[in-house]
């Protein structure tokens, strides 16, 4: 009579360690879970902080607007600097010959992922080349694109206004330097347009070419789907 009460006790205290047993093992699966969501929320958000990063690249940054800034400058007050206007039109386009070089070479690259460039084939025709690095491959963070594109897109319409201003004062001596000085950066403007317009058609593109060769290579299945 005493033992059936030892009995049951003892099935209680088995249930319990079972019942603690399987709270245990969803714990740790349920702890298992969480470290695999956190992992790969770490991922998502070591990217979203490299992207809204203020400057990632200073020095790329600063040398972006020093050169065109500086020829600007040097423009409006080469007359204190020197009387020569062999002078200042050397050192004008000496800061933008920096400034185009600078910018599509480097610049263009580290801030926004973009490349252009002119190259020769075998038979002697000029091939222009556009190239855009595509999500986390592009090194830049969004203050330096806003930055980039600024500065592209700034200074060649102040160029466009001392192209006017020379022209209706009647300066006819700075009207060359003028125009190189808008002809340098509105080529690097026009390249990194036509990287960005082909960045934004690569994925349209790509769909129709894939759809294209599954409509040659497999005809049933396009039908079939329609």
């Amino acid at each position: 009579m005493t033992a059936a009460p030892f009995k049951v006790e003892r099935g209680n205290s088995n249930e319990q360690l079972t019942a603690a047993s399987l709270e245990r093992g969803m714990a740790e699966q349920s702890l298992s879970g969480e470290i695999v969501d956190v992992s790969l929320d770490f991922v998502a958000e070591e990217d979203r902080a490299r992207r809204t990063r203020k400057i990632r690249h200073p020095l790329a940054t600063f040398f972006h607007l020093f050169f065109r800034v500086s020829a600007i400058i040097a423009y409006l007050c080469c007359d204190w600097f020197s009387r020569s206007f062999v002078m200042c039109f050397l050192m004008v386009i000496t800061l933008l010959s920096c400034d185009f070089w600078s910018v599509k070479n480097v610049t263009g690259r580290l801030l926004v992922g973009l490349r252009w460039w002119n190259q020769i084939d075998e038979d002697g025709r000029s091939h222009w080349m556009f190239e855009a690095k595509k999500g986390r491959n592009c090194s830049g963070t969004e203050a330096e694109a806003q930055i980039f594109w600024l500065g592209l897109i700034v200074c060649p319409l102040v160029w466009t206004t001392f192209f006017f201003t020379t022209l209706f004062s009647f300066k006819m001596k700075w009207l060359a330097l003028v125009v190189a000085g808008f002809s340098l950066q509105a080529a690097n403007l026009y390249g990194y347009l036509r990287c960005k317009a082909g960045e934004q058609e690569t994925l349209p593109k790509s769909a129709s070419q894939y759809l294209g060769q599954q409509f040659i290579q497999k005809p049933d299945i396009i039908f079939g789907i329609l």
